[in-house]
Formats: C-alpha cells, sequence, structure tokens
C-alpha cells in the first residue's frame, strides 16, 4: 500500500515532467505538425506503408497529452486518408489513447486524477459515471462539441464503469464528430473549398454553442441521472414490500400470533 500511495503522489509530476522536457527538445519539430493539418499530412505521409500506425500513434498521443489540439490530426486523417479509412483510424488511435488515461486512472487512483483535474469537476463527471443511465450520459458528453473530453477517461477510470462500456459508449458518441472532420480534410485534399468551408461553419457553430452551454448540458444529464436512481430505488422498496411474508405454523396448521 505505501508503494502505491508514492506511485500515485510521484506518477503525474513524472509524468508531466517527461512531457514539458520532451517538448522542450522536440519543440521545433512538434508545435509547427500540430499547428497545422498540412504540415502533419505531409509529415505523416512520408512515413510510407508505415504512415497508418504513425497516424494512430498520434491521435494516442494527443489523447494522453490532453493540451494537444485534437481536431487538427482528425481532419489531416481525411485529408490523408479519406473519410472512412481515416475516421476509422483516427477512432483507433483515440481508443488507445482513451485506455490509457482509463487505466491509468483505475490504477493510480484518485490522488493522480486530482492532481490533473479539480476536485469539482471529477466528482461532477463520476457521478455520471457511476449512474444507471452512465452509457447514455457518456455518449451524450462526447456527441455533444465544445465539452472538454479530457476529463471524462480519468473520471471513468475512477467510476465503476467497466472500459468496454466506456470504449463502445464514447466512441459511438465522438464518431460524427470525427467523421465530420475527416470529410472536412478529404473535400480540402479534392479542393471542394464550399463543402469543406460549410463543414468549418457547421463545426465552429456546434462548439461554441456545446462550450457555452456545456454547464447546463451537464447539470441536466446530473438531474436526469438522479431521477432515475430515485424511481430504481423507489422500484426495489417497493418489490420489498409486495414480498409475501413467511408466517410461522403452529402444530395444527394456524399461524402463531
Amino acid at each position: 500500500m505505501k508503494a502505491r500511495r508514492i506511485l500515485t503522489l510521484a506518477a503525474f509530476p513524472a509524468l508531466f515532467a517527461a512531457m514539458i522536457v520532451l517538448a522542450i527538445v522536440f519543440r521545433r519539430q512538434i508545435f509547427p505538425l500540430f499547428s497545422s493539418a498540412q504540415r502533419l499530412r505531409s509529415w505523416i505521409g512520408s512515413a510510407g506503408v508505415l504512415a497508418p500506425l504513425l497516424f494512430m500513434a498520434v491521435q494516442a498521443l494527443q489523447v494522453v497529452v490532453f493540451f494537444i489540439p485534437g481536431e487538427i490530426p482528425q481532419v489531416a486523417g481525411g485529408y490523408l486518408f479519406g473519410v472512412w479509412k481515416g475516421s476509422l483510424l483516427s477512432l483507433a488511435g483515440i481508443s488507445v489513447g482513451a485506455t490509457f488515461n482509463f487505466v491509468m486512472a483505475r490504477v493510480l487512483g484518485v490522488p493522480f486524477v486530482h492532481a490533473l483535474f479539480s476536485r469539482d469537476k471529477v466528482d461532477r463527471i463520476r457521478r455520471l459515471a457511476d449512474s444507471p443511465r452512465a452509457r447514455l450520459s457518456f455518449f451524450l458528453v462526447f456527441l455533444i462539441p465544445g465539452i472538454p473530453k479530457d476529463i471524462l477517461c480519468y473520471a471513468a477510470g475512477l467510476s465503476s464503469l467497466g472500459l468496454p462500456s466506456f470504449l463502445i459508449f464514447s466512441t459511438l458518441g465522438r464518431a460524427p464528430g470525427i467523421i465530420g472532420s475527416a470529410l472536412m480534410g478529404e473535400a480540402a485534399a479534392s479542393k471542394r473549398w464550399l463543402l469543406a468551408g460549410a463543414l468549418l461553419a457547421l463545426a465552429v457553430v456546434l462548439f461554441v454553442v456545446g462550450f457555452l452551454l456545456r454547464d447546463r448540458i451537464q447539470a441536466a444529464l446530473e438531474r436526469l441521472a438522479r431521477r432515475r436512481a430515485q424511481r430504481r430505488r423507489r422500484a426495489l422498496r417497493g418489490r420489498s414490500k409486495q414480498r409475501p411474508r413467511r408466517e410461522e405454523r403452529g402444530p395444527n396448521g394456524s399461524a402463531d400470533t
């Protein structure tokens, strides 16, 4: 237990320090890549047959290193591989990164996650993850643009939600946005600028609306989860009261009083 506690307290500073060192050492290579879909496309394309694996690694990295923007790699995936292959590779890479975050939270526990995010934010997501409608809640929060996704993987790791359920419903929620980004990239690659511009405008509008309403959306999901839990408790109490009470019978077959 003592060794695990030391690991928990030391893991985040060590991980964060390693990220900072790598970012500083390779800053001239990293930051230009993630600031332009075209640069990222050219760099990944230079890997030849290994380009799909390299792209998946980039997507996993941007989930783990959560201050790296995820939209640019998604657009680059469509630009480089087309809509469907780019979307599938993005989802696969993101799932690898999400699994890593989920497992890190489950193994290292609450102190590790609280070192990354505020206690209030973590507790709100944990309430959703532990609710009877956890799967629906996670699908919706991953579906709606503008709601920060970084914290969700870690908070889910602290909850009773299983990894397979988390991956299935979070992936279903992510899929429309990722497909839209890949379609934007493919449209740019084929010089269909009107379609690319329309998709970009729609993405910006949805992001702004989701960002502005994020607190209301999360509060509504929490209320829905609480009402569901209350109805479930009432139903359980009702069933327990309806069970026939066993009466002890005397030797003559009549109930004892």
